[in-house]
């Protein structure tokens, strides 16, 4: 099975299954003479944890995190870093109904598609269980990113038809942790949630965006052809479970603007280069120019619901089915500190790679 690593000089592997013995991830490249914060590594992880509020799955996972490798009195000796998180609470009889099943819009017709078989466990290694691995390095990377200033932060900004208007830069984003949707927006977010409830209640569910913003990156991270910044961003962030779209800066608004409206200008800002406006979010020809990253990234509703559906099983008959067991309502809200890793990855590898493209 290829496509298990992502990055280049700060690379991960993640491997494991969701009804397995464990998941886990081997971090390569990071710089010897790190801290790692074990509590805060702790922290991201229970962010994403299942089993955090009344609006999440009931599947309980205490992520006890275990580092095997790489890490010597809590600093990193440049060799890699392998970390296993337990899966302690799999319960394997709730997808016996389905194994021969393929539900609607999950990856079970296309797993058993290309490999002839297929873990139908929670979807094993297709689950989103596996992007636990990935918070875990990814909090790796925040950690690098911190010490050069970088801060990679996320909030949900839609749930459905709900959306919080507020421009990022006027919301106290450390509210964002205050909210059980992870909503800064108190209204907005007290809205969220009672839309949620709604959709728990009719066994239906719901998708969302959620915004991303990097501060504090300096110019000159990405390349200009194949390797930009913001396809590399766009690719890690798209191989998160169940996201469907990517935009950042303008986005797709910035096609409804005359190039007038829309181009960033230059002024010397205390002795430093900035723009006016940051419609091209922070990146200009793939390459970072100092000002602020941000992005959307939109989820589609949670496949797995209550309702009967029509399907087929692996022989072709037509069947109806009603999946049973621990599912998120929405799964936005602990996505948030996905989102945060997959970028966090990315701008970390980046940065090592600038480290070597002039004297």
């Amino acid at each position: 099975m290829a496509g298990n690593s992502i990055g280049e000089i700060f690379r991960i592997t993640t491997f494991g299954e969701s009804h397995g013995e464990a998941i886990g991830v081997v971090l390569d490249g990071c710089p010897a003479g790190l801290h790692i914060d074990l509590a805060f590594l702790q922290q991201e992880l229970d962010r994403r944890k299942p089993g955090q509020s009344s609006i999440t799955t009931s599947r309980k996972e205490n992520e006890q995190f275990r580092i095997i490798s790489g890490v010597f009195e809590q600093k990193s000796t440049g060799a890699p870093i392998a970390i296993l998180i337990p899966n302690e609470d799999a319960k394997s009889s709730d997808y016996e109904q389905i194994k021969e099943i393929y539900r609607p819009s999950h990856a079970d017709y296309t797993f058993d598609a290309k490999y002839g078989i297929r873990d139908y466990r929670g979807g094993g290694r297709s689950s989103a269980r596996e992007t636990a691995a990935r918070v875990v390095a990814g909090a790796i990377a925040k950690l690098l990113l911190k010490h050069y200033h970088i801060n990679v932060t996320a909030y949900v900004s839609e749930i459905g038809k709900i959306k919080c208007s507020t421009e990022y830069s006027l919301l106290n984003l450390a509210d964002t942790e205050k909210s059980l949707v992870r909503c800064p927006d108190k209204t907005v977010s007290d809205a969220m949630i009672k839309s949620i409830e709604k959709a728990k209640k009719e066994g239906d569910s719901l998708g969302g965006i959620i915004k991303c913003i990097v501060s504090g990156m300096p110019a000159g991270l990405g390349e200009p052809v194949f390797d930009k910044l913001h396809a590399d961003i766009g690719k890690a962030v798209l191989s998160i479970n169940a996201v469907k779209g990517f935009e950042y800066g303008s986005g797709f608004a910035g096609t409804k603007m005359k190039g007038s409206e829309h181009n960033d200008t230059f002024t010397n800002q205390n002795g430093k280069v900035v723009t006016t406006t940051n419609y091209s979010g922070g990146i200009q020809g793939g390459i970072s120019n100092g000002m602020d990253f941000y992005c959307n990234v939109a989820f589609k509703p949670t496949a797995t619901i209550a309702h009967l559906q029509q399907s087929v099983d692996k022989k072709g008959n037509q069947v109806e089915v009603a999946v049973k067991g621990r599912h998120d309502p929405c799964v936005i809200p602990r996505a948030v500190p996905i989102v945060e890793a997959m970028i966090a990855l990315t701008i970390a590898d980046h940065l090592l790679r600038n480290k070597t493209t002039r004297l």
